[in-house]
């Protein structure tokens, strides 16, 4: 009997990850010290409290789709793409303007629009294209499924686009941290920017933390009526009316607990994974989902406190601050401590500092978070090549992963062109006045006019094609 021969092949450990980024942030924004007085809230409990200066507002002729389409326009362009190189353009938003067809769908009509004179009509005919839907951490599943995809044929590249308008009731406790934006991502392999690892931390537990649900209303509360009809909206037959608004409706505290309880359970989840050979020192930066500007430092402290427990510096830092810690701990009181601050300077508060000109942007803010403390070292000169970055994303509902990635040697020649904090200053403020006319769809026409970007031209009032949006590009 031949002797058999059994050859093992260990499977390669690819490089994919970002290569490149580009935004798009709309050219208005309000002062948070304008709503601050207008709503009679102390400013400093907004700005010191939690890191707000101004939120970005989308203007009439913008929704998730332009914003969408303006961020990866500004991609292809700098990194010279051509339609047939992008396999798949993928998006992670909950401000989707359709319940069947996607923003990725509009986005790929708007682009090849765009190239129809270069690259003939319908240039992104073999490009795929979807929408991910779970509240804020669905652009990070969308750049997770495009980093397996590449990884199975490492010649394709993809490009996720996290895109929303966080818009909330007036007078709500989520005013003050709306904002409006888009960020793509370049997906591929050997990429320049940063490589991410394949441990993923991950928890789920549904929970109502923040939703935006059908709504039902009877027709005679809505309008007055059973037997009226309102064309292409309301039948005379109908007694019930369903409603989807932008508004959610949430707990802002409860929310806060679902973040802090998921993101503690993803991260031990990521350290069995590596086989509890992580530390926590071994992330030299920190990277979260900001629904405003020093949520992540909040709600890393259970993570920090699980972490040190133990740490006799830490223990006597708290009780500095409350002698009677030994006996009762409170891990928020860790928030307060020297060694918390050190670490929160040293590894957080530069990507913190986008977000605060900006305001929350749902599925787009852990990416802006990354952006900003990539180019913040950039500007300070400090070198950051070899680095490990740890992303702790959360979704209401609610979902958390954690997990980690390095950033490659190239990282300066591409975060050179980022330009966020020029783009922040050279937006205009509005009035609170033009800010609630905004918000109530009072205003008719744009605040600015387009210019050099793709834009909402018209919501088609037609019997058969109504509600149909059209984007046009603005030279």
């Amino acid at each position: 009997m031949p002797k058999l021969t059994f050859v093992f092949h260990k499977q390669k450990m690819n490089m994919i990850g970002i290569d490149d980024m580009a935004f798009y942030v709309p050219n208005i924004y309000l002062p948070i010290i304008d709503l601050a007085e207008a709503r009679n809230i102390e400013y400093a409990k907004l700005n010191k409290g939690l890191g707000l200066t101004a939120m970005a507002l989308a203007d009439v002729h913008e929704d998730a789709s332009s914003m969408a389409a303006n961020a990866v326009l500004s991609l292809i362009k700098k990194n010279n793409l051509k339609p047939q190189d992008i396999g798949r353009i993928y998006v992670g938003s909950e401000s989707a303007t359709d319940g069947a067809k996607p923003i990725a769908s509009y986005v790929v009509g708007m682009l090849a629009d765009y190239f129809q004179e270069t690259y003939g009509p319908n240039a992104f005919i073999h490009t795929d294209c979807v929408d991910m839907t779970f509240a804020c951490i669905a652009g990070i599943d969308a750049m997770l499924t495009l980093k397996d995809w590449v990884n199975a044929d490492t010649s394709k590249i993809g490009i996720v686009v996290a895109t929303d308008n966080a818009k909330y009731e007036l007078e709500s406790t989520g005013e003050y941290t709306q904002g409006a934006g888009a960020v793509a991502s370049l997906i591929k392999s050997n990429p320049r920017l940063i490589v991410f690892g394949n441990e993923m931390g991950i928890s789920t537990i549904s929970e109502h933390d923040f939703f935006k649900p059908l709504r039902k209303i009877s027709k005679r509360e809505l309008v007055g009526s059973e037997n009226k009809e309102i064309p292409n909206l309301i039948s005379a037959n109908e007694k019930y009316v369903e409603i989807h608004k932008i508004f959610p409706v949430f707990d802002g505290q409860y929310s806060n607990t679902c973040y802090s309880n998921r993101m503690s359970e993803a991260y031990n989840h990521f350290v069995q994974q590596k086989n509890k050979s992580h530390k926590l020192e071994n992330w030299d930066k920190l990277i979260f989902h900001l629904p405003y500007a020093f949520h992540g430092k909040r709600a890393f402290a259970e993570v920090f406190w699980d972490t040190y427990k133990n740490d006799s510096n830490l223990i006597a830092q708290c009780v500095e601050i409350d002698a009677d810690f030994e006996a009762n701990p409170n891990p928020k009181l860790v928030t307060k401590t020297k060694m918390y601050n050190d670490f929160v300077n040293q590894k957080v508060e530069k990507g913190q500092r986008a977000s605060s000109y900006i305001g929350n942007l749902y599925t787009a803010s852990i990416f802006m978070s990354f952006m900003s403390m990539l180019e913040s070292d950039f500007n300070e000169n400090v070198e950051i090549s070899g680095q490990t970055v740890g992303f702790c994303a959360y979704g209401s509902g609610s979902k958390s992963k954690v997990f980690e990635g390095v950033i490659q040697d190239k990282w300066k020649e591409v975060v050179s062109k980022f330009e966020i904090f020029k783009t922040l200053e050279k937006r205009n403020a509005i009035s609170f006045e033009d800010y609630e006319n905004l918000h109530n769809g009072k205003t008719e026409t744009s605040l600015e006019k387009p210019k050099a970007v793709f834009y909402l031209d018209n919501i088609s009032e037609e019997e058969k094609l109504y509600g149909v949006r059209t984007y046009k590009f603005a030279k």
